[in-house]
């Protein structure tokens, strides 16, 4: 694993909860957003409804890539990803079936998570029983998951949206990931966030990710 790994999986893997729900967020152009944490109550399927779409600044996952996937996808501005090494010493990088491979810092854009790419190699036959799995692994507190059925780019996919409420976070936070099958293997794209407003601020950029979509 190399050396910026284990700061920023630790960080999104505290703070950020082990990963627990996801929240409809706002802007576009993957910079800093001006938003509002979702109203307590509110599901975090409805609160990404009408998310507008970042505009397309990179890709990832094709040639030439920091990532080797077994699909691509459009970056929004700024969006810096980095290839994940295994290492079974810390076990950061494997949840439920999947293990992680790509990490996209929105650092640089003006908030605080990534968004995360996890793969395996041997092609879970159902990518909702993989999400269950991937979620089941992240944290043991969570609520309002919902599991819909939808599109990623061209391929079909499963989309959960859940809240994290693990006792060592300030508050209950919204995560969301969607998985597909392709003919190299089974693809987990997941987006967290250091706090809601911050994954808010990040959902166009995961939701120009989710609709670019494509073959490798």
């Amino acid at each position: 694993m190399n050396s910026g790994l284990v700061p920023a999986v630790l960080l999104v893997g505290v703070l950020s909860g082990c990963s627990s729900e996801s929240e409809p967020d706002s802007p576009a152009d993957g910079g800093k957003a001006s938003a509002k944490p979702a109203a307590k109550g509110e599901s975090p399927a409805a609160q990404g409804e009408g998310t507008p779409v970042a505009k397309q600044a990179g890709t990832v996952g094709g040639t030439g890539s920091p990532c080797a996937l077994p699909v691509s996808f459009d970056l929004a501005a700024g969006w810096k990803p980095q290839a994940v090494k295994d290492d079974p010493t810390f076990g950061l990088t494997k949840q439920g079936p999947v293990t992680l491979v790509c990490e996209i810092d929105a650092k640089p854009a003006g908030n605080i998570g990534f968004i995360r790419v996890w793969t395996e190699a041997a092609g879970h036959t159902d990518p909702r029983a993989a999400l269950e799995a991937f979620v089941a692994k992240e944290t043991a507190s969570r609520d309002k998951v919902a599991y819909t059925q939808t599109k990623a780019g061209q391929f079909a996919a499963t989309e959960v949206t859940y809240v994290n409420t693990d006792e060592v976070l300030d508050a209950p936070k919204n995560e969301r990931a969607f998985a597909l099958k392709t003919p190299k293997g089974l693809v987990v794209v997941h987006l967290g966030g250091l706090d809601n407003e911050e994954h808010k601020g990040m959902l166009p950029a995961y939701e120009l990710a989710k609709k670019s979509v494509r073959a490798a």
